[in-house]
């Protein structure tokens, strides 16, 4: 059940910082001044370790496209969710994360209220119109005071921001190209999501969404 909308695709909207819950946050267009940095270093970290679907421990392939980088890279099989510092494909390291990311992440996170994050590991998720993704915490990770950041690039997309257990009203949250979205805390463990991608064309990325989702893993 959907209980609330929070409506960011307004191209009027001030780029103000937009409170979702108590320690969760919207930044829009945050990530757009190091765009131009960004995207090559993007472009090289899918060159060594390209996008792929990872099976579920049921056997299921997953419909949005997962790589990693930093020092530990989240994988899924037959064994479960876990981090890795190994890419599964290649048996090597998973390529470095970018020191724009790093410092776009410890800023966002900084404006969130936590102050002092730095990141270990990076999942990049590519989305095509019609994937989506269903509702889950990220449990994975060994210390839940440290916030997630999760940077949204191309298609826009609908969020959902749940509860702490999974039939908890949701709100919408509508993400742009740019926005940074931060939460921790209390905030921590919420159940989220995002809806279908719609249709569309991006002028720099075309018909994808990539989302970078930023953690202290280990």
């Amino acid at each position: 059940m959907m209980q609330t909308e929070l409506d960011l695709f307004d191209p009027g909207a001030p780029l103000q910082p937009q409170w979702v819950a108590a320690q969760a946050v919207v930044l829009p267009g945050f990530a757009l001044p190091q765009v131009e940095a960004l995207l090559p270093e993007l472009r090289k970290v899918v060159a060594a370790a390209p996008f792929r679907h990872m099976l579920t421990p049921g056997g299921q392939k997953m419909v949005v496209g997962l790589t990693n980088c930093g020092e530990l890279g989240w994988v899924s099989d037959h064994r479960g969710y876990r981090y890795s510092p190994f890419d599964p494909l290649s048996n090597q390291p998973w390529p470095a994360l970018p020191e724009v990311l790093l410092d776009l992440a410890g800023r966002a996170a900084a404006l969130a209220g936590f102050a002092g994050f730095r990141p270990d590991a990076c999942l990049v998720n590519c989305y095509r119109p019609g994937n989506r993704l269903s509702l889950h915490q990220d449990r994975d990770e060994q210390d839940f005071s440290q916030p997630i950041v999760s940077v949204s690039l191309g298609l826009p997309a609908v969020f959902l921001l749940g509860g702490q257990v999974r039939n908890a009203p949701t709100q919408r949250i509508g993400l742009r190209h740019g926005d940074v979205l931060v939460w921790g805390g209390e905030d921590r463990l919420r159940f989220h999501g995002v809806l279908p991608l719609k249709p569309g064309a991006h002028p720099l990325l075309g018909n994808l969404r990539i989302n970078l989702t930023l953690r202290k893993a280990g």
